[in-house]
């Protein structure tokens, strides 16, 4: 059965930084594009950044140019580095795979979502 698992969330002042981890087991996160999304309260899930298999990216407008999104396969992880964090960045983070670039920008994801982790942006 396969798990994902986010790690890496915590509380940040507003413009700090935090580097979100997405392992994978019992799925070869090489052979799939890999997404992250937040859910604020109130509020639907959205992607915030997406990547091919062949190392392609995608953003939400809203974070281009401060989050950055990478993988590495060897370690079956995918990984969202955040900085220059804002409020309106606080939300629960989920990770989760698709089978090409387009699917995981459609919501077409191939895994139930983990848990999540929670980032906090607050003084």
């Amino acid at each position: 059965q396969v798990q994902l698992v986010e790690c890496g969330g915590g509380l940040v002042q507003p413009g700090g930084s935090l580097r979100l981890s997405c392992a994978a087991s019992g799925r070869i996160f090489s052979g799939y594009a890999g997404g992250w999304y937040r859910q604020a309260p109130g509020k639907q899930r959205e992607l915030v950044a997406a990547i091919s298999r062949g190392g392609s990216t995608n953003y939400a407008d809203s974070v281009k140019g401060r989050f950055t999104i990478s993988r590495d396969n060897a370690k079956n992880t995918v990984y969202l580095q955040m900085n220059s964090l804002k409020p309106e960045d606080t939300a629960v983070y989920y990770c989760n795979v698709g089978s090409s670039m387009g699917g995981v920008i459609a919501g077409l994801l191939l895994e139930s979502w983990g848990q999540g982790t929670q980032v906090i942006v607050s003084s």
